[in-house]
């Protein structure tokens, strides 16, 4: 052998990388915390605790968020891909070979122009068609015509009818034996879920006839299933994770009660059943849930005599999240929620268009959500590898303290009379109210943030019109919310403030002195009134605040400066401002006792409810 020169004879048998520093410890790590928190002022004094407990945060299902995990924080084995309890995915291989189930939904009335939206999803990138059929949306009758040279036999059909699930059923079986498809081959979902019904409804539905309808396809199309337990209803209602789940697993069971009383086996009812779920921005948290669901329907298959049956699963991503203003922002929400979903293992995802808050997408929007998911799964490769996520210390843990959380949702329904009782009494209704109304008071304050509209909103945007889409009345259900709505309803106000006056309500930013020391929380008042469609007016640096105060034009003023010129000055120049026609003083700062000065601004501070005054007072209808 001959050597090179200036290369060793011989590699070392053992390579180690970054030998020159030594083994970290989490000690260390925790040294180093408290070291930032106190040159940050986040560390009290008098603080007795664990610094790194600061940087603790809390779920609404009360699950603790620690700022570190490391191979100390156990969780539960995972066991492995394929097998129960399916926490890594409900098939061996993953979603290498195929990546997952690429699904759009389809809404419209008009047969032929949703014919026309379907063919042309089906031929760039889209595998299965999620089809509402009903009232509002494509008639039974034009089933047939919605689906004209789709070829059934490769595209899979989720229909959505609501009340009139069997009526559809039948169109769609019809479709199917006119153009003589083979029955092994037909493969989709019915749709029929009773259960997600009376939660938009109110009403109860008989399971009876989806239990029936469950067991005559069986028999004939195995690759068709029956059931949707959908879970969309707990979380739009404002539900967290866990409610989401308990509830959902809850209906499962309720369905495989009623398929067996049909006289299927646990094993063949489980098999007509798909579920679907919200996919949020938080992409941890919906890892985790997506995860977790398995388990816990790995847990109930399991003790109900049919072990090894994975569940099915369908990601949505969240209608609650989506905004009307500055909707193009909708597009990184999605694409967040698409790659959570993808990482958990969902076996189908919908990525709903960015404009889908504001009325019927366009085609380009419809084109941006294929390819959302087209862009994780041929670019990114987000599916070519098995269970992403798994052997990490926090989604492990996470997975697991959700599981615990969700089982515990679940049994307080059953031992309440299962899933229908809970929702007739409301007793569900009050819990899935207290976490939106927990949730609220988080939007409210801007501790949960939403970009673009409570955050660095864009005052002056250009709107997105879309043509109406079918308003939907579900009628004494459980309520749909979106997290922007209540800051969306004050730019509104604004909007049509604006279109009757010709300016914008407009809050001025009364500067006190020289830029470094105002322009910090200037910055933040002009945000925060911007986010209720306020105009903030800022002079900058002047010598004469209360002359800018009067030419500005509005009575609503904001002192904006630091501590120490607050100290000397506030009292003074909030008793000019009043003097020159003043009605409201706000201090940008924590609350004080600064004479003059009718309310604050903060961090932390109720947004919503300053700037609903503010509007009041600026006389905004």
């Amino acid at each position: 052998m001959t050597e090179v020169a200036g290369t060793p004879a011989s590699a070392p048998a053992e390579l180690t990388l970054a030998a020159e520093f030594g083994a970290p410890d989490r000690a260390g790590w925790e040294r180093l915390v408290a070291g930032v928190l106190k040159k940050s002022g986040a560390l009290p004094e008098d603080f007795t605790g664990a610094p790194q407990s600061l940087l603790t945060t809390t779920t609404y299902d009360g699950i603790e968020i620690q700022p570190l995990y490391t191979a100390e924080d156990g969780a539960p084995p995972a066991g492995f891909p394929g097998l129960p309890p399916f926490v890594r995915g409900g098939r061996a291989e993953g979603q290498v070979s195929t990546g997952w189930d690429v699904r759009a939904l389809h809404a419209g009335s008009d047969a032929a122009t949703v014919n026309e939206d379907v063919l042309a999803d089906l031929e760039n990138g889209v595998n299965s068609v999620w089809l509402r059929v009903g009232e509002t949306a494509v008639p039974v009758a034009d089933l047939g015509r919605a689906l004209r040279d789709v070829y059934l036999d490769l595209a899979p059909i989720v229909l959505d009818a609501g009340e009139e699930y069997e009526a559809a059923a039948e169109a769609l079986l019809a479709v199917l034996a006119e153009r003589e498809i083979p029955s092994g081959e037909a493969s989709g979902t019915l749709g029929a879920d009773p259960i997600g019904l009376q939660a938009r409804t109110g009403t109860e539905h008989d399971l009876a006839p989806a239990a029936a309808l469950a067991a005559r396809v069986a028999q004939r199309y195995p690759g068709l299933r029956t059931l949707v337990v959908d879970a969309l209803p707990f979380h739009e209602a404002g539900g967290s994770d866990a409610q989401e789940l308990g509830a959902s697993v809850a209906a499962g069971v309720a369905y495989l009660r009623a398929l067996t009383d049909a006289g299927l086996s646990v094993e063949d009812a489980a098999a007509q059943l798909e579920f679907r779920y919200a996919a949020t921005g938080d992409q941890f948290l919906t890892i985790a849930k997506f995860r977790a669901a398995r388990r816990l329907w790995a847990r109930v298959t399991e003790v109900s005599g049919a072990n090894g049956v994975a569940m099915r699963q369908h990601a949505v991503t969240s209608p609650a999240m989506l905004t009307r203003r500055d909707p193009w922002v909708n597009m990184l929400r999605t694409t967040v929620a698409c790659f959570a979903a993808g990482v958990g293992g969902a076996d189908a995802v919908t990525v709903l268009p960015f404009d889908a808050a504001i009325g019927r997408p366009d085609a380009f929007s419809r084109r941006i959500a294929r390819n959302t998911q087209t862009i994780l799964l041929e670019e990114s490769k987000l599916a070519g590898v098995i269970d992403p996520a798994g052997g990490s210390w926090y989604v492990e843990n996470l997975t697991d303290a959700l599981a615990q959380a969700a089982w515990r949702e679940f049994t307080a329904i059953e031992k309440a009379g299962g899933i229908r009782a809970e929702l007739s009494s409301g007793a569900l209704a009050e819990r899935l109210a207290a976490t939106w109304d927990a949730r609220a008071r988080r939007l409210a304050t801007r501790e949960d943030p939403i970009t673009g509209v409570s955050e660095f909103p864009h005052l002056d945007e250009k709107g997105v019109e879309r043509e109406p889409a079918p308003s939907v009345v579900d009628g004494g259900g459980l309520p749909r919310v979106r997290y922007a709505q209540e800051y969306e309803e004050l730019r509104d106000r604004s909007d049509a403030y604006l279109a009757a006056h010709g300016e914008r309500p407009s809050v001025f930013l009364a500067t006190l002195g020289p830029l470094a020391a105002h322009t910090a929380r200037a910055t933040f008042a002009a945000n925060l009134f911007q986010a209720g469609g306020v105009r903030p007016v800022n002079p900058g640096v002047t010598d004469d605040v209360v002359r800018a105060f009067r030419e500005s034009g509005t009575p609503v003023a904001c002192l904006c400066g630091s501590d120490k010129s607050y100290a000397e000055e506030a009292a003074e120049l909030a008793a000019a401002l009043r003097e020159a026609g003043a009605t409201e003083v706000l201090l940008a700062g924590k609350p004080g006792d600064y004479d003059g000065v009718t309310g604050y601004v903060h961090a932390g501070c109720d947004a919503l409810a300053v700037l609903r005054s503010t509007l009041d007072k600026l006389g905004v209808d």
